[in-house]
């Protein structure tokens, strides 16, 4: 009997897994690349800067608000039930003083920041990439004192980011049964620093770098890229304060502390090593995040520490959280690894239909090497 039929079945199948794989690199639900729907309507805000930018160096980073143990619970809960209000942000010290700015969250967006006599306010928004800000109203009774949260400087040490490291990823989607395979290259060059995340399957690859300076006030990125067949690019211009993309779409306003979808995980990390203290369930951080095509700020809210067991083994993470504030906003959970030198050991991306994207930290290698 001849095998013909058999050989020719198991060539179609084969190119049928190949083609799916492909549209499912192409779609990669990736919260580092996702891009603004252009249906999605405009919104204007107002927010706060804490001082004038200087313009020969890489901006300040905005603040962080702190939760005490005694509100941390308090706060993820009001968190979570007003995560799609728009935010106010929390008090700054008396003698803070704050020239006002506006942008438009279909293009700039400007980081909430400390400013004087405004509730405190900032929901765990840490799966976006295409929403202004979010507020966490007040859910005390009128008779209970009042306690908010603080409004602290980001504190950075450059001795306490990562050294070099490869570090290698199973990605798991719902899309398809077959996981992905995922690298993070970070580079920590002293003045200097690159990062790379790639992921790849059947020779095929979607990759993200990040290349910048290493500041006093953390990552300065300088050029951030995406890249998948073609490249779209953002670059940041730290003299005229703008940041502007190959996409031709508008011009962004660059914030002070601005990261862009790579640079500011290992940047979260660094700020959680260098003050974890600070660092309770409840916290919130407030980053402007550039992506290819637009700007945004990003709000990252601390849950809590965790133990993952993970296809590398069993590791510590802390746990901060993006929620979704508009239509088409991702849902992002990342977990920083002590024993990783607080890279991620995990990320989790969820859309709003329910589709996922889960890396999971299978091994760490040396980052030396030509690519």
């Amino acid at each position: 009997m001849s095998r013909w039929p058999s050989v020719k079945s198991w060539f179609v199948l084969s190119l049928a897994v190949l083609l799916a794989h492909l549209v499912l690199l192409r779609a990669l639900p990736n919260a580092l690349d996702q891009t603004q729907p252009a249906d999605m309507p405009a919104v204007m805000f107002s927010t706060r800067t804490l001082s004038e930018p200087d313009a020969q160096a890489p901006l300040a980073p905005s603040s962080v608000v702190t939760a005490t143990p005694k509100t941390a619970t308090r706060l993820k809960g009001e968190a979570e039930a007003s995560a799609r209000q728009s935010a106010a942000i929390a008090p700054a010290t008396p003698d803070t003083q704050q020239p006002e700015t506006t942008a438009n969250a279909g293009g700039t967006e400007s980081a909430p920041v400390a400013a004087p006599t405004v509730p405190a306010a900032s929901a765990p928004d840490l799966a976006q990439a295409d929403s202004p800000s979010a507020a966490v109203p007040s859910s005390q009774p009128p008779d209970e004192p009042q306690a908010s949260p603080q409004a602290l400087p980001l504190a950075f040490s450059a001795d306490k980011l990562s050294a070099s490291v490869r570090l290698s990823y199973v990605v798991k989607t719902s899309k398809f049964p077959f996981p992905l395979s995922g690298e993070l290259l970070w580079r920590n060059q002293g003045a200097d620093y690159s990062a790379r995340l790639r992921y790849s399957i059947l020779g095929q690859t979607r990759m993200q770098t990040s290349q910048g300076r290493i500041t006093p006030t953390g990552l300065a990125p300088e050029r951030f890229a995406d890249k998948y067949r073609s490249e779209v690019a953002a670059h940041f211009n730290y003299v005229q304060g703008k940041v502007s993309f190959s996409a031709n779409t508008p011009d962004a306003e660059l914030l002070p502390g601005a990261q862009d979808r790579l640079s500011v995980l290992v940047q979260l990390g660094a700020l959680v090593a260098s003050a974890p203290e600070r660092y309770l369930p409840g916290t919130t951080v407030s980053l402007q995040t550039v992506g290819p095509r637009f700007a945004d700020v990003w709000l990252f809210t601390v849950i809590q520490s965790e133990v993952l067991n993970l296809p590398g083994g069993s590791v510590d993470g802390l746990r901060l959280e993006r929620n979704p504030r508009q239509p088409y906003d991702q849902k992002v959970e990342v977990w920083l690894s002590p024993q990783l030198g607080y890279l991620p050991a995990r990320v989790r991306i969820t859309e709003t239909n329910g589709d996922s994207i889960d890396q999971q930290w299978e091994s760490t290698s040396s980052a030396d090497g030509s690519d």
